[in-house]
Formats: structure tokens, sequence, C-alpha cells
């Protein structure tokens, strides 16, 4: 399990990276709300995370139609976490967006590695 979590943070690495991409250009650029901003970034960074998680850390061979919609749902738990989260810390509590991103980040992950290891790709 070890292994696969450490596998899990060096793919979320990838994800976060377009993520966080996403986020900075949204907010500094395009004069986005840092809350829809980091939405979009997730949902971008998700589809890296599918594809490598499913084959680098899980090794799974549950079919995508099985596979895909379990991953739709768990990234749909840590969307609404990452939601939940930066609205607190960046709307209620006035932090930072990029320092609350990071800790929304590494909470999200051990939510969405938790559930994808029992769930989404392990096999039937």
């Amino acid at each position: 399990m070890l292994r696969q979590l450490a596998t899990y943070a060096s793919v979320g690495v990838g994800a976060t990276a377009v993520h966080y991409a996403l986020l900075i250009a949204l907010v500094e650029a395009g004069a986005w709300p840092p809350v829809p901003a980091t939405l979009c970034g997730y949902v971008a960074g998700g589809g890296v995370a599918y594809l490598l998680n499913r084959r680098r850390t899980f090794a799974s061979d549950r079919p995508h139609a099985e596979a895909g919609w379990r991953f739709g749902l768990v990234a749909f738990a840590g969307f609404c976490l990452t939601y939940a989260l930066m609205s607190l810390f960046v709307g209620r509590l006035g932090a930072p967006y990029l320092l609350a991103q990071v800790v929304t980040t590494v909470l999200a992950m051990f939510l969405t590695f938790a559930l994808n290891r029992a769930w989404t790709f392990r096999a039937g």
C-alpha cells in the first residue's frame, strides 16, 4: 500500500501541475475568482490522473466502462471537497489562494487515494 500511495502521489504531481497551471493562468491572466478557477483546474488535472493512475498506480484491468464512471464519482467527491475547503480558506478566512490550494490538494489526495484503491480500480 505504501508503494501505491507513493506512486499515486507522484502521478498526482503531473495532474497537480496541470491543475495549478490552469488555476494560476485563470486567476492571474484571466482575472477569474480563485474558487471557479481551481475547479476548472481540478477537472483538467483529473483527466491526467485517471490515465496515469489506471496504468501506473493500480495496474487495473477493470474495463474503462466500469472504472471511468467510478473514477468520475471519486473525482466528484474530491471536487466537492476542493470547493468546500477553498471556499472556507479563501472566501471565509481570507487565506492566499495558492497556500489554500496546497493544503486542499494534500487533503483531497488522501481521500481520493483511499476511494480509488478500494473501489475504482479494484478488480471485480
